[in-house]
């Protein structure tokens, strides 16, 4: 089966992946199985051998340096060898203080892990330019910082203050989980785990992809990912199990360019 690209198709990633050709994506982003509702897509045996598998066959898809994101809880991929298949750059932190702290015998998680891969050493892409947050320290401070030496002529002179941002980093608690208010949210049964914030999404593609790249998103859900594609000149294919949500994600699509 031919895949046209700038649409979403409905049926099983794990099938539909083997119609895009090897070495032809520039970005996966993979927001799958969480293992934490009682969604029938969500129950997963076991969810690190379920990622393992995702990863093994994402592989031959990616370009050299292309990227892939895999979305999860924080053991999503612990206790498997994926150094097989991808290098693993950074595992990001999507900080949501505002969850509920209802834990009686544990500490509430309070975070999602974005599992940051590329294939091979190097990253096709990485726009820090285009992805930059602001400063969060006081600006005198840190041109003070920066008058020291070592950081004046030394190894860390890099690292001065820039007036357009600063990089990310790997806790990301800028960007805010939907909630029932939020005008973004397609429907009440995308909220949490479903639906992601479009900023969050587009974070992700500004930075490892280039207008015209292709991007791939085998659970594509309610269409955030191939909405943030669109609206920033990025190729895409979506997968969506469920034939309501492809219905809806086409939508998000068509209104975006009335």
């Amino acid at each position: 089966m031919y895949l046209e690209r700038n649409r979403i198709y409905q049926g099983d990633s794990l099938k539909l992946i083997e119609s895009v050709d090897d070495d032809s994506v520039d970005l996966i982003v993979c927001d799958g199985p969480y293992v934490v509702t009682k969604h029938e897509w969500d129950r997963i045996n076991n969810i690190q051998e379920y990622n393992l598998e995702l990863i093994r066959r994402f592989t031959p898809k990616l370009k050299k340096g292309g990227a892939l994101y895999l979305f999860g809880k924080p053991d999503c991929i612990d206790f498997i060898d994926y150094r097989p298949y991808l290098t693993l750059k950074a595992k990001i932190v999507w900080y949501q203080p505002s969850r509920l702290a209802q834990g009686r015998i544990n500490y509430t998680n309070n975070y999602d892990t974005i599992c940051y891969f590329i294939k091979g050493d190097r990253p096709r892409c990485y726009n820090l330019e285009a992805i930059r947050v602001p400063q969060l320290v006081e600006l005198e401070h840190r041109l003070r910082v920066e008058r020291v030496p070592s950081v004046k002529n030394g190894k860390y002179s890099k690292t001065k203050f820039n007036r357009q941002g600063k990089n990310p980093g790997d806790v990301w608690g800028d960007i805010k989980q939907l909630t029932y208010k939020s005008k973004e949210l397609v429907c009440r049964e995308a909220l949490n785990t479903i639906q992601k914030p479009e900023k969050l999404i587009e974070r992700i593609v500004l930075a490892s992809s280039n207008p015209g790249d292709f991007v791939l998103d085998p659970f594509s859900g309610v269409g955030t990912c191939p909405l943030v594609c669109q609206q920033n000149g990025r190729d895409f294919i979506g997968i969506e199990l469920r034939a309501d949500f492809v219905k809806l994600a086409q939508q998000r699509l068509a209104s975006c360019l009335i």
